[in-house]
């Protein structure tokens, strides 16, 4: 929206108060998962169809020359969804025993509420290691496109592919990945980043407290080796 400049009408859905367990938020989304848009009736569930119709098909943001970003970027959700609940969410204290209850029972998504299980009983490490490999693996395909010089993931034009990939950065960043080791990518988030756009999409939605509180329990992370740099992943790599 903030690269389209298109006018909207937000309603923000509260996550951490449950509010997409609620049967209002249901009847729009069927998954009840964020986001959701709705334009002239219709409505739009995933991250990737959401922007595609929010930029247009005859603009400058959708000259994609082939969809294996944004392809890329879609199939890394469910491992940024994992990644984040175990390096960033898990520094809030676990919810009350009632309040827990009360998702289980107003949500109809089954997969969401084995995922929220899951959350509470402790991922599995082989699994939080697997995903950290995908994302690793993505990250060097990103790497390597930008290899050649250009400005951003399409060419000299900022695109979709860009919007589908500068959240999942930021927010691996605040879990403490190491992008300067991918220097090319580093060099586009800079990039990036320094759009006003970042600004109003990403930051000014995300409360200081809460980004501080991020920061603090990756640190904390860090010195108990408990990080996202202490799995497999990363320690083979060093170690050969």
């Amino acid at each position: 929206m903030a690269e389209s400049g298109k006018n909207f009408e937000s309603n923000v859905i509260r996550l951490e108060q449950d509010e997409h367990a609620t049967p209002e938020y249901q009847r729009i989304h069927p998954k009840g998962l964020v986001p959701a848009l709705v334009e002239d009736g219709r409505l739009y569930i995933e991250s990737i169809d959401i922007i595609g119709q929010v930029a247009g098909a005859d603009t400058q943001l959708a000259d994609v020359s082939d969809r294996t970003m944004l392809e890329l970027a879609d199939a890394a959700q469910l491992d940024l969804k994992l990644l984040t609940f175990e390096f960033l969410f898990r520094s809030n204290p676990p919810p009350p025993k009632e309040v827990v209850e009360a998702f289980q029972k107003g949500h109809k998504n089954e997969w969401l509420l084995k995922f929220r299980e899951d959350f509470a009983r402790g991922f599995d490490p082989d699994k939080i290691n697997a995903a950290i490999a995908r994302t690793g693996d993505g990250f060097e395909q990103l790497n390597a496109r930008l290899a050649d010089g250009r400005t951003f993931l399409e060419g000299e034009h900022f695109t979709l592919s860009d919007i589908a990939w500068m959240p999942n950065v930021h927010r691996f960043r605040l879990m403490g990945w190491p992008f300067e080791e991918a220097k090319h990518l580093f060099a586009w988030f800079q990039r990036v980043s320094a759009r006003e756009s970042y600004q109003k999409a990403l930051l000014d939605w995300q409360p200081d407290p809460v980004v501080e509180g991020f920061e603090a329990y990756t640190r904390t992370r860090q010195a108990a080796q408990s990080d996202i740099q202490s799995y497999p992943y990363f320690t083979s790599r060093s170690e050969g």
